[in-house]
């Protein structure tokens, strides 16, 4: 396996800084909120994990039948024609659907290289530990850092095709104005032929939805506050983790399910040498989970300035990914 580590991309002190002028910024905003792109240190990691092994997290297992059962009828509507390309996968984590597609692509003589972006430096480790065992002649280029920067950082490294994968309905993880802003900023990236593959959880009934988000074990709950112990320990804050607690909305008709924390007392919390006082039963805002109609998602693709070639459904037609081709 051919493996090409990417520098260090950020001083410590830089990145602290910018995790505690993120942090302070959200808590002073009304109301209070907090990004969800820090849920992902060691912890959030292996929370996450639990939840995609959750039965109630339907989201996992519908896109992981996408890929294993139609990874061939996806490469069609790719339209390869037999030149190198590279697949590029926007917040990769551990890979368990896109691995399918990397193998299909190997089998059939496919030319690419595969580069996945992450944020966390600890899951692209265990990437490439797993893609040396299962997948050795595979050229991998891992990239930690943001989504775009990297983006960026792959036209300085390869002219080749782009097949840009961003999976796991983590579009959703925005509002449907800052999605299709996202859409648009992958698409002034990107050139004529090159392909976006981008996976979207379908509306569908609320019940099933809430219950993936509101789990009885509480994962979702722990995953959650978890970032505020991530706080606590990088930005030597001193949350109390017992005054919050986790709550779980959905909206049918807009398809935005919503994640918060509650405070229940009022209490101050001291971060970064600032004070951040907390009224009893005030919220802060975590993570919206955007639900789509296959209306709102051809609109989203053309508005961004994609031609939608295709929709591949999951066998429940619970959850699709959209293909879409830089026009």
């Amino acid at each position: 396996m051919k493996i090409h580590l990417d520098e260090d991309l950020s001083n410590d002190n830089t990145a602290k800084s910018d995790f505690c002028t993120d942090v302070l910024k959200g808590l002073k905003h009304n109301p209070k909120k907090l990004s969800s792109k820090y849920f992902y240190d060691k912890q959030g990691d292996k929370l996450f994990q639990k939840i995609m092994d959750m039965p109630e997290y339907y989201l996992t297992n519908c896109e992981l039948d996408i890929f294993k059962n139609k990874s061939n009828e996806i490469t069609q509507n790719l339209q390869l024609e037999n030149q190198p390309f590279d697949v590029i996968e926007l917040g990769s984590g551990d890979a368990t659907k896109s691995k399918h597609l990397l193998n299909f692509l190997k089998k059939n003589s496919f030319d690419f290289n595969y580069m996945p972006i992450d944020i966390s430096g600890n899951i692209l480790h265990e990437l490439q530990k797993d893609l040396a065992t299962e997948m050795p002649d595979l050229t991998v280029i891992p990239l930690e850092g943001e989504y775009f920067e990297m983006l960026e950082k792959v036209s300085g490294i390869s002219t080749r095709k782009k097949v840009v994968l961003f999976l796991g309905a983590n579009i959703g993880n925005m509002t449907k104005k800052e999605a299709l802003q996202f859409c648009a900023e992958i698409r002034s990236r990107l050139n004529a032929g090159d392909v976006l593959l981008i996976g979207f959880d379908l509306k569908k009934n609320p019940h099933i939805i809430l219950k993936a988000y509101n789990d009885p074990a509480g994962i979702t709950a722990a995953f959650n506050l978890n970032l505020l112990t991530r706080i606590n320990r990088e930005l030597d804050a001193d949350f109390n983790i017992e005054n919050f607690r986790h709550y779980q909305s959905y909206e049918p008709d807009s398809g935005a399910c919503r994640s918060f924390l509650i405070s229940l007392q009022a209490q101050t919390v001291n971060i970064c040498d600032e004070k951040i006082l907390f009224d009893e039963n005030e919220l802060i805002d975590m993570e919206v989970s955007q639900k789509y109609s296959i209306e709102e998602i051809a609109k989203m693709g053309q508005s961004a300035g994609f031609h939608v070639v295709e929709n591949i459904y999951d066998s429940k037609k619970w959850f699709v990914d959209s293909i879409w081709h830089v026009i």
